[in-house]
C-alpha cells in the first residue's frame, strides 16, 4: 500500500515515524509544509522539515519533540553573551543543520535537493518532500500585534498573541516541489497527519496544484484535537479565537470536503455520530503518541482503517 503523508510539526513527525516502522521505504512519501521557514542569523531555518527529518533519523530530542538530542548550547550562549538575540534558540548541532542548507541554497542548489541529500546522509530511506522549492511564509494576524511572521507568533511571543486569520505569503506563484504531484498520483491513500490544520495542513494544501490532485483520491485525517484540546501547540487556541469551538468535530469539518475518513481519539467516541453525518466513515482509536510503540499501533490502526475504504 503506497502512501502520501502531509505533515507539520511534532504530531505529523510522530505519525509518519509510525508509518516508517510499518511500510517499506518505497511506499511512504511525506509532504512537508516549508510555511514556518524562516531566515535567522542570516540562516535559512525550516523547523518542520527537520523535525520529520530529525524524527525518522532517530536524531530528535524525545523530550521535547524538536530539536536534535544530546544537544549542547555553547554557540548561542555565546551570541546572547555578545547581545544577539535569544528568542529563538538554537543548539550546536541543529545549527550545523542550518549553516549547510544555507551555503548549499546560496551554491543555488533547491531546498528539496538539499532534503534529498540530507536524508541519505542522515539513513532516512521514505521519501521527504518540501510542499515548494519556493519561499512561502505564513503570517499570523493578531488582535496585539497586527501581522506577525509565524515563527514570531510561536516563539517569540509563545502563541499568547489572539489570533485573528493567516496568510501565506508568496503561494499564489509557487509550484509544488518535483515529486510532491507524482507522489499523491502514485498514492492509494493520502493522510493528513494530527498536525495544526490552520498553520501546517492549509499552506500545504494552498499550494498550486496539490489540493486539486486529491480529488478523487481516498484521503483520511487524524485529528490532532483531542477532548477538546491540542496535544501540542496552538491548534484549540486558535480554532476559539477564530470562533469555532475547539473539539475534533471541528477538525473533521474543517476538511470535510476533501476527506473520506476520519480518525479520533477513544475519549473524542461520543462526537463519531456527529461526524458520521458529515458523510465520513470513522474510526475511533488511541491517538496519544506517547511513545515509539503507539505510534506504530497508531500507523497500523490508520492503514487498516484505509484498508477497510479501499
Amino acid at each position: 500500500m503506497k502512501i502520501v503523508a502531509l505533515a507539520g510539526g511534532v504530531g505529523g513527525a510522530k505519525l509518519v515515524h509510525g508509518f516508517g516502522k510499518v511500510l517499506a521505504a518505497e511506499d511512504l512519501a511525506i509532504i512537508v509544509n516549508t510555511g514556518d521557514d524562516f531566515e535567522h542569523f542570516g540562516l535559512y531555518i525550516c523547523p518542520d522539515l527537520d523535525t520529520v527529518c530529525y524524527t525518522l533519523a532517530g536524531l530528535a530530542n524525545s523530550d521535547t519533540g524538536w530539536g536534535r538530542a544530546d544537544e549542547t548550547w555553547t554557540t548561542i550562549t555565546k551570541i546572547v553573551e555578545l547581545g544577539g538575540p535569544d528568542w529563538f534558540r538554537l543548539g550546536d548541532l541543529d545549527f550545523a543543520t542550518h549553516i549547510e542548507r544555507t551555503r548549499r541554497m546560496r551554491a543555488g542548489q533547491s531546498l528539496s535537493q538539499i532534503v534529498n541529500s540530507f536524508c541519505k546522509t542522515w539513513n532516512v530511506t521514505p521519501t521527504i518532500l518540501p510542499m515548494s522549492d519556493d519561499r512561502i511564509r505564513t503570517k499570523v494576524e493578531t488582535q496585539e500585534y497586527g501581522w506577525l511572521d509565524f515563527q514570531e507568533y510561536f516563539v517569540k511571543y509563545k502563541c499568547s498573541p489572539r489570533v485573528k486569520g493567516f496568510n501565506f505569503q508568496h503561494i499564489e506563484n509557487s509550484p509544488p516541489a518535483p515529486g510532491v504531484i507524482e507522489s499523491i498520483a502514485k498514492a492509494d491513500a493520502v493522510v493528513i497527519c494530527p498536525s495544526n490544520p490552520w498553520v501546517s495542513i492549509d499552506p500545504i494544501l494552498a499550494v498550486s496544484g496539490i489540493r486539486s490532485s486529491l480529488i478523487g483520491k481516498l484521503v483520511i485525517a487524524v485529528s490532532p484535537i483531542v477532548a477538546g484540546k491540542a496535544i501540542k501547540g496552538p491548534a484549540a487556541k486558535m480554532y476559539a479565537e477564530l470562533g469555532y469551538k475547539p473539539s475534533a468535530l471541528t477538525v473533521a469539518e474543517h476538511y470535510s470536503e476533501l476527506i473520506r475518513g476520519f480518525v479520533l481519539d477513544n475519549s473524542d467516541e461520543s462526537l463519531r455520530s456527529a461526524i458520521e453525518q458529515l458523510n465520513l466513515h470513522v474510526l475511533t482509536t488511541n491517538t496519544l503518541m506517547t511513545g515509539v510503540k503507539n505510534r506504530i499501533q497508531l500507523a497500523e490502526d490508520v492503514l487498516n482503517f484505509i484498508g477497510s475504504l479501499i
